[in-house]
């Protein structure tokens, strides 16, 4: 089922004039220390039960974004949304689990992870569907589902192509700024090598502790391995220069992660955080000078955007303060906008959200903001 264009082009009509869409659907505001960073924010998506992860193409006019709304399908898909006009084209076949798009820079060409090819995929889904119709359903959680692939869509023929090819989670990928490179998450070493009887376990109860972060050519080509620690790297992304990559990584529980830089070879890896809480999502502003991500220090359930500077010199500042889930926080190219994914509209599913960015603003804090003992 394709998303209303009708009611997309008139938000975007809106939100073009300047007016802040949260007021329009009638929704609640609780922006507390927010405005010092983020003004005019405002609703972008409203289809579908969720929607989250959106990423701007290179030249900051397309937004691609995975969201669950279609009927016949209870899993994410990938959409691609123009932002001059509204206009919302699906870009993934339909059927499947789908995850993590990204724009290639130089052709915006859409790379994401999909179990489309698997022959079992819609059996799960009349299943899932089958579920949610007797009135049960499964509490929220992501499978790391060992048929997912990493494909790439050309922009200009629509066709699919698979650029990996190995059992194991392969997903959360993006490209390096220049479009030669790929780094993505896989948990393909666990079905790769023999394991003991306790990995057996932790594979059966917690498959994403083998998370190991991967770089490749955007071809598919030149495969190698960035990391090899004890518990998940994932979420990677490379920094405006194309010299250093940004990830999350969690311990060996699952339930504490911190943001880590790195070359992007994979040498020289550094923490950037100590939160002692869940932080993740990490992705630094294209001036280079800071990093932005996600983390339930203030409580499990709540989480909130933070940003650090990208030493990990000084403590984290806060940006959002709004009750629920604020995370997955991406800036436009220019620097001059974040997209986030939120529930503050009281929705059960997050929705995308904008929001005009203060970088001065973020430097000036940033920069009052006490060194981190951890540094010193």
């Amino acid at each position: 089922m394709r998303p209303s264009h009708a009611k997309t082009a008139f938000v975007l009509a809106l939100f073009l004039l300047g007016t802040p869409l949260a007021l329009i659907a009638g929704e609640a505001t609780d922006d507390g220390g927010e405005q010092r960073f983020l003004t005019r924010v405002r609703r972008l998506t409203f289809e579908g039960r969720r929607a989250g992860e959106g990423y701007f193409s290179p030249e900051g006019k397309k937004l691609v974004f995975q969201s669950e709304r279609d009927a016949a399908n209870p899993f994410y898909q990938i959409y691609l949304m123009d932002l001059e006009t509204g206009e919302t084209e699906r870009v993934s076949p339909g059927h499947g689990k789908t995850t993590c798009p990204f724009l290639r820079p130089g052709t915006n060409d859409v790379l994401f992870g999909s179990t489309h090819h698997d022959p079992e995929s819609e059996r799960w889904q009349r299943e899932e569907l089958e579920l949610r119709a007797s009135g049960k359903e499964r509490r929220y959680a992501w499978d790391y589902d060992p048929e997912m692939e990493l494909w790439v869509r050309d922009a200009e023929t629509g066709e699919l192509r698979r650029l990996t090819n190995a059992r194991g989670y392969d997903a959360e990928a993006s490209y390096s700024p220049d479009g030669e490179w790929i780094v993505f998450s896989s948990t393909r070493g666990a079905y790769s090598s023999e394991l003991t009887s306790e990995e057996t376990k932790l594979l059966e109860l917690n498959p994403s502790f083998f998370g190991e972060l991967f770089r490749m050519r955007a071809d598919g080509s030149g495969l190698e391995q960035l990391t090899d620690a004890p518990g998940y790297d994932g979420g990677p992304f490379f920094f405006p220069d194309g010299e250093r990559i940004v990830w999350r990584r969690f311990d060996r529980e699952g339930l504490i992660a911190d943001i880590f830089t790195a070359a992007a070879d994979g040498s020289e890896a550094r923490q950037v955080t100590d939160f002692g809480a869940m932080s993740w999502a990490p992705y630094v502003h294209p001036s280079g000078e800071y990093i932005l991500f996600a983390s339930n220090k203030l409580g499990f359930s709540n989480f909130e955007i933070f940003m650090v500077d990208v030493d990990g010199q000084r403590e984290p500042v806060r940006i959002t303060h709004t009750d629920g889930f604020d995370g997955l926080p991406v800036p436009s190219p220019d620097g001059s906008k974040l997209v986030w994914t939120s529930s503050r509209h009281k929705g059960e599913g997050g929705q995308l959200y904008m929001g005009d960015w203060n970088h001065e603003a973020a430097r000036a804090a940033l920069a009052a903001s006490p060194k981190r003992a951890a540094a010193e």
